[in-house]
């Protein structure tokens, strides 16, 4: 399927599907899209990008920990280390059933990462010859609830936070290292690729993985 063509179905999709959509420049794509799903004040934004050189689209989507919910999380660290080691595992578990590709961010403390969690992404591909609206929708779905589950896992242990987002050391760290292209990635996940294609939505949501190197 010609890139090209599946770009201006993707586009078709989203207008019947009244989906705001804002277009990103990026050189490295055939398109790069940002989102909101589902539509209305409670939807989430997400990244879709058709890649170029590769027959996939890829869609991912980020959550930044609320600032209130790391000082808890960074509370429970201290006062009872094994439960919250538990629960850590049971999120990275509820992640894994969720059936979607997925990293965490976990706060620095000098080489080691304890925690807090600090944000957390989800992202799936599709690749061209499986290619339908009904796959390209459920997709977004299944990502949004994937997402949801964790949030609301989130909410209930450690409160619904100040209404600000909470700092992600890997981020300050891979800024400080931009200049150096081989620099790996300061996230747990999945793959492990050299480059990332990053957006930042209302500080709030971004994307932490490279579809043009999907395994």
């Amino acid at each position: 399927m010609d890139p090209k063509a599946v770009v201006e179905q993707i586009q078709g999709w989203l207008k019947q599907e009244k989906l705001s959509v804002k277009v990103q420049q990026d050189m490295r794509a055939e398109a790069h899209f940002l989102i909101k799903y589902p539509a209305g004040n409670q939807g989430h934004m997400f990244a879709v990008v058709v890649p170029k050189g590769r027959d996939l689209v890829a869609i991912s989507s980020m959550t930044r920990v609320d600032e209130g919910q790391q000082k808890e999380m960074a509370k429970h660290m201290v006062e009872d280390r094994e439960e919250w080691l538990e629960w850590v595992h049971e999120g990275r578990l509820q992640l894994i059933r969720s059936a979607v590709d997925w990293g965490i961010h976990m706060g620095h403390n000098g080489e080691e990462k304890p925690g807090p969690l600090q944000a957390f992404n989800v992202s799936l591909p599709i690749w061209f010859d499986g290619l339908t609206k009904n796959e390209f929708m459920h997709a977004l779905r299944r990502l949004w609830l994937a997402k949801l589950g964790v949030i609301h896992e989130i909410k209930y242990s450690y409160g619904p936070g100040v209404g600000k987002p909470g700092p992600v050391d890997d981020w300050t760290k891979a800024k400080s290292n931009s200049s150096n292209a081989t620099s790996p990635r300061q996230v747990e996940n999945k793959s492990s690729p050299a480059h990332e294609i990053e957006f930042d939505e209302k500080m709030s949501f971004g994307s932490g993985f490279d579809p043009t190197e999907w395994a």
